[in-house]
């Protein structure tokens, strides 16, 4: 049983890890600007919910280039003017790209191949379902570890957290652990995923008020969901887990001064280093509950 579930998660893992560069690619955006409804080439983005869920690559930058033309001989006209006859063997000149602007020129997308964050949602998902087991709050964990793989993502790219993940993250593990506290096996307490989402919260809130430079709002939002999921294993796992997210970001950001690569007042994204934290916080706790 315990091999089935692993497997499980790993293909759950897999498939939803697969979707996360697209959906990275159309969130990293600065604020004020919209989603991105295009991949770099210009082709719309279109696939189910409205273009959100897909591969990677587009469906015409994923396609093989077409073969080039056979360069043939041409045969003089007499009284034409006189053109270039290619010499067997000789190299063929590559057409030059249109320059002008607000044209789209075949290039690779940025956003493409990322297999980064597929294999850490693979990952992740296999380390719950193995400290988890089968218990019910196993459904939420599987269903709330892309979305927070999408956002340490997207906040690596451009410091960023949208409204329109976070608040549905926080959203989704509240009903989700809900309805696990309905079933039997649970390890947790809803009520303490509830006031642990609040504890969290507040303190990150705390935090950027008091310097609204050093903590994005974004990342309050953030904290509401993970202080639900780490609460759920008790105040404990709350505290380690929120405890290693700051110990995770300031080890970061003491390697990039010592390596020369950052300052002391250089901004890093703290989202990843939340997240990470928490799944540290959730891993200990289900292995103890």
């Amino acid at each position: 049983m315990d091999a089935v579930l692993l497997a499980l998660a790993a293909v759950w893992g897999a498939a939803t890890g697969l979707l996360i560069p697209r959906a990275a690619y159309r969130f990293a955006v600065e604020p004020e600007e919209p989603w991105r409804t295009a991949c770099p080439a210009g082709h719309p983005l279109t696939g189910p919910v409205r273009g959100w869920l897909g591969p990677a690559r587009c469906g015409p930058c994923a396609a093989p280039p077409a073969p080039p033309a056979q360069a043939t001989q041409d045969v003089p006209v007499p009284g034409a003017p006189a053109q270039a006859v290619p010499v067997p063997g000789a190299p063929v000149p590559e057409p030059q790209a249109s320059t002008a602007p607000g044209t789209a020129t075949r290039t690779t997308p940025t956003y493409a191949p990322n297999t980064l964050a597929p294999l850490v949602t693979v990952l992740a998902c296999v380390a719950l379902a193995a400290a988890t087991g089968a218990r019910p709050e196993l459904v939420g964990w599987l269903v709330l570890a892309p979305v927070a793989v999408l956002l340490a993502v997207v906040d690596r790219r451009v410091h960023r957290l949208p409204d329109a993940l976070t608040l549905p993250l926080a959203a989704a593990a509240v009903l989700l652990l809900g309805g696990a506290a309905l079933l039997p096996g649970h390890a947790g307490s809803w009520t303490s995923g509830l006031l642990g989402g609040l504890a969290l919260g507040g303190f990150y809130l705390l935090l950027f008020l008091i310097n609204p430079n050093g903590m994005g709002f974004g990342d309050v939002k953030l904290a509401l969901a993970l202080g639900v999921a780490l609460g759920w294993y008790g105040w404990t796992v709350l505290f380690l887990g929120g405890f290693a997210g700051f110990l995770f970001g300031a080890a970061y950001g003491l390697a990039l001064v010592l390596l020369r690569r950052a300052g002391r007042r250089t901004g890093i994204p703290f989202g990843p280093f939340m997240v990470a934290g928490a799944l540290t916080g959730v891993l200990l706790g289900a292995l103890a509950g």
